[in-house]
C-alpha cells in the first residue's frame, strides 16, 4: 500500500507490514499471531524466529509477511508513519516515501528497483535525500553490501 501511496500503483499477492516486537519478545508476538493465522510453512514458528519475518496466510489464502522489526531503522520508520486514505473510511498507516526507499533499496531486489523508480518519479523534488542516505548507509553496512547506495544514487540522477 505504500508503494501505491508513494509510486506507481501495482498489484501484488501478498501483504507485507512491519510489527515492532524488539529484540527478545518475538515469540510471544509469532504464538499469538499463530493462534488466529495459518503459516505457510511446516516450520513457521522457527523460521520466524531466526529470520524475523513470520510467513503467515489469511483465511481467504492471501500471503501474509510479517516483519518482526527491532532494528532503530525499524522503529523510526514506524514512529514516521502516517496515515493515508485509500478508500472512503479505509486509512492505513504506510511509511514515509523515504522509508520505503530505504526498506526497497535494502531489498535490492528488481520489483524493488522498479517501485523505487516510481517514488523518484511521483516524489519529485519532495524526498529527503539525506535522510534517505542517513538510515541506508549504516544498513548497507550491516548487509555488507556497499552496490546499493551508488545505485540508488546513479538511478536518481538518471531520473
Amino acid at each position: 500500500m505504500a508503494a501505491q501511496r508513494w509510486g506507481e500503483p501495482r498489484l501484488t499477492q501478498d501483504v507485507d507490514v512491519a510489527l515492532l516486537t524488539g529484540f527478545g519478545r518475538e515469540e510471544s508476538y509469532v504464538d499469538t499471531l499463530l493462534a488466529h493465522y495459518q503459516g505457510r510453512r511446516p516450520d513457521t514458528k522457527s523460521f520466524a524466529l531466526q529470520y524475523r519475518v513470520l510467513l503467515l496466510r489469511s483465511p481467504s489464502g492471501i500471503g501474509i509477511d510479517i516483519a518482526l522489526a527491532a532494528l532503530p531503522f525499524e522503529e523510526v520508520c514506524i514512529q514516521r508513519a502516517t496515515y493515508f486514505e485509500f478508500l472512503p473510511d479505509v486509512n492505513l498507516l504506510t511509511c514515509s516515501a523515504e522509508d520505503l526507499i530505504v526498506m526497497k533499496a535494502f531489498a535490492d531486489r528488481d520489483i524493488d528497483w522498479h517501485d523505487i523508480k516510481g517514488v523518484i518519479i511521483r516524489q519529485a523534488g519532495r524526498l529527503d535525500w539525506a535522510y534517505i542516505h542517513k538510515q541506508l548507509i549504516p544498513l548497507c553496512e550491516l548487509k555488507e553490501n556497499h552496490l546499493i547506495v551508488p545505485h540508488l544514487d546513479q538511478l536518481k540522477s538518471e531520473i
